[in-house]
């Protein structure tokens, strides 16, 4: 019998196992089988983390720029020369389709490194000649510790999105990531070690949040917290960090509106729908799970995203030709289930999917997966618990309305404003509404079209602070006001 495979926290430059010795189970979705185990870390292990990267602040924060720089960008090579191997980890550990870990996942998470690398070596402090007498000038210096909390939706892509930029910018990092997709930060903490990197500065801790993540951001000792996840985990973080004064970047849910008008490119519009519903069986912040479209063109939208929903059939995520996967637990497909029943319950149609595929349409490895069918509904209010709450998968409604000031009302009217999505022919009108629309990005006649050079975040309950850009550097810094009075005598 093969030995199950046991992953190690990265403390101190050292890959180790959990103080207390205890173990969670690893699960991959597709098949449902327990394939390796995490450590289930603690406050001790916390402690450890937090120790260690204290004591390499000093060095690593001093280093010259060019230097770290050359840290992230060995270990960016690095991950590139191993992309298969973690966009097939990836695939594994979160029921994706391997295609997509290794076109968009893992690519992406290099990117995040370059330019992060890059992007430090161009910051530029403020200066200010006041009357003559005195010259202001802003310094920026690393915090010190930084807790980085990731989900399980984006694994590397995101871990990555949010060490590199503390990494850059002369913090030490304690990185948590979600104990549902661990692999990747298991396999790049390896890579670090590889990389060079001096003991302590990245610390990777696997566990529960309950534990390990809730540890992490009680710590006295770390004053920076940037989480990614959902809006009632922000919310504790946030009662917990905030009388503490940490800084802190959450960002959090979303019921994203994807609002088409009648002067739209039709073909263009469903083709970027049905991506934006299912890509990821819909498990992104960034989904369209609500979908207005003018009454004019409302029944040939509807007739060809079922007719494009056919070509998202579940199959087995290692296979190049999948682009459907499994959800990531049985819980969450649970969870997903239970807001279809809610949908029928409120009265929406559903037009296609709804249910979990047969099980002689999927391959014999994969019949015991947590599969469900992308899920088209109508017939519902814009109001209702369905349209109102993230559902966080291949679930998406459709709409009618009929003029822009209905459209704006029913797509600002949830709690949630991470971001939207607009389509028209109309340059005066894309202007118009996207200025008045409730979200952090608008994609304005395209979607998930990413440039890391801008700020993200969400406003309202979608989350606190931005990342991205220089934004992100400047969230792991505290700036100093300098003042030097000008004699002229």
């Amino acid at each position: 019998m093969a030995t199950m495979e046991q992953l190690a926290n990265l403390i101190n430059g050292q890959q180790v196992s959990a103080h207390s010795g205890k173990w969670l189970d690893n699960v991959e979705p597709a098949t449902g089988a327990v394939y390796s185990q995490i450590p289930h870390s603690d406050q001790t292990d916390i402690n450890a983390a937090v120790t260690a990267a204290n004591n390499a602040f000093a060095e690593w924060s001093a280093m010259p720029v060019a230097k770290r720089s050359a840290h992230l960008q060995a270990l960016a090579d690095l991950l590139e020369e191993n992309l298969e191997d973690f966009a097939h980890a990836e695939s594994i550990d979160t029921g994706k389709p391997v295609s997509l870990a290794r076109t968009v996942d893992i690519p992406r998470a290099v990117a995040n490194l370059r330019f992060f690398a890059a992007a430090v070596a161009h910051t530029q402090s403020d200066a200010y000649f006041t009357d003559n007498h005195a010259i202001n000038y802003t310094l920026r210096k690393p915090v010190g510790v930084a807790g980085c909390i990731s989900p399980w939706n984006l694994p590397l892509y995101l871990f990555t999105w949010k060490i590199a930029p503390a990494l850059a910018i002369g913090c030490t990092v304690v990185g948590k990531p979600s104990e549902i997709t661990p692999m990747t930060a298991h396999k790049l903490g390896a890579l670090t070690i590889d990389a060079g990197f001096p003991q302590g500065v990245l610390n990777i801790v696997h566990g529960s949040g309950a534990t390990a993540g809730a540890a992490l951001v009680e710590h006295p000792d770390v004053p920076a917290i940037s989480f990614t996840g959902g809006t009632v985990t922000g919310q504790a973080i946030a009662r917990t960090a905030g009388p503490m004064l940490k800084k802190l970047a959450l960002e959090l849910g979303g019921k994203n509106p994807f609002i088409v008008f009648e002067d739209a490119n039709m073909p263009e519009a469903l083709d970027h729908a049905i991506r934006a519903a299912f890509t990821n069986q819909g498990q992104i912040c960034l989904c369209g799970s609500r979908i207005f479209v003018q009454r004019s063109r409302y029944d040939e939208f509807v007739a060809g995203m079922i007719e494009r929903a056919q070509d998202f059939k579940p199959g087995d995520p290692l296979d190049h030709e999948t682009r459907f996967g499994s959800l990531v637990s049985a819980e969450h497909k649970q969870k997903v289930c239970s807001y279809i029943q809610l949908a029928k319950d409120e009265g929406g149609t559903i037009e296609c999917g709804g249910k979990e595929p047969d099980a002689d349409a999927l391959p014999p490895r994969v019949r015991g997966g947590c599969f469900l069918e992308p899920t088209i509904i109508t017939g519902l209010n814009a109001q209702c618990r369905t349209n109102q709450e993230e559902i966080f998968g291949p679930v998406t409604t459709i709409m009618p309305f009929d003029h822009e000031e209905e459209v704006l009302q029913r797509a600002n009217g949830t709690p949630y404003g991470l971001a939207a999505m607009l389509w028209t022919n109309d340059l005066d009108r894309a202007h118009r509404i996207a200025g008045q629309l409730d979200a952090g990005t608008v994609w304005v006649n395209c979607w998930l079209l990413r440039d890391l050079r801008v700020p993200f975040g969400g406003m309202k309950q979608s989350g606190l602070g931005r990342e991205g850009g220089t934004e992100a550097l400047h969230f792991f810094t505290e700036p100093k006001n300098i003042c030097i009075r000008v004699r002229h005598n």
